[in-house]
């Protein structure tokens, strides 16, 4: 099997059954917030790794961005750092990949099959992200080959400040 980074992506153009706002009766609403009920029934994680609260915006095919409401009584902080409490830096890159995998899942002709994290590039931590804060990550599809292998832009901010930013890549296994 090849690693993500051999395997040559193409961009991904917004899917031609997705429909568009003005494709949309006015009966059937675009869905584009998800709850953490929702999100529960899309993505396997589950407490203490489930890190998105809600999607609070959804562009099919495109982007997604979500909240991540960052709270004291979280098993981490017991250790990272007492006194100190600062959310660690993988948390917030699996934050960003559980919003992108919110847009994965919902891609049209998705194979069954568990999407895993492959990888992460250039991600860089911008400031630090503590009890109290909401985080709020834009995660954009990037590109997408063979419904298999792909790869996601995201932001996280805290209060309209870049927290953190990187690319990430995901794999379908089986």
């Amino acid at each position: 099997m090849s690693t993500l980074t051999d395997v040559q992506t193409h961009t991904v153009a917004p899917h031609p059954e997705a429909p568009t706002t003005s494709e949309v009766n006015s009966d059937t609403p675009l869905k584009t917030t998800f709850t953490v009920e929702e999100i529960q029934a899309l993505l396997p994680h589950r407490y203490p790794f489930a890190l998105v609260d809600r999607i609070i915006d959804y562009v099919p095919g495109k982007k997604a961005v979500g909240i991540k409401n960052v709270t004291f009584n979280e098993p981490q902080f017991q250790g990272h750092f007492p006194g100190r409490p600062i959310m660690p830096g993988v948390l917030i890159v699996e934050a960003m990949a559980q919003v992108g995998g919110v847009v994965l899942t919902q891609l049209p002709d998705v194979p069954e099959g568990l999407l895993m994290f492959a990888g992460i590039d250039k991600v860089r931590f911008r400031r630090p992200v503590v009890p109290g804060d909401q985080l709020v990550m834009t995660v954009e599809l990037l590109s997408v080959k063979r419904m298999r292998f792909g790869k996601m832009r995201g932001q996280a901010t805290v209060d309209g400040q870049l927290a953190a930013e990187g690319e990430l890549m995901f794999s379908l296994v089986d």
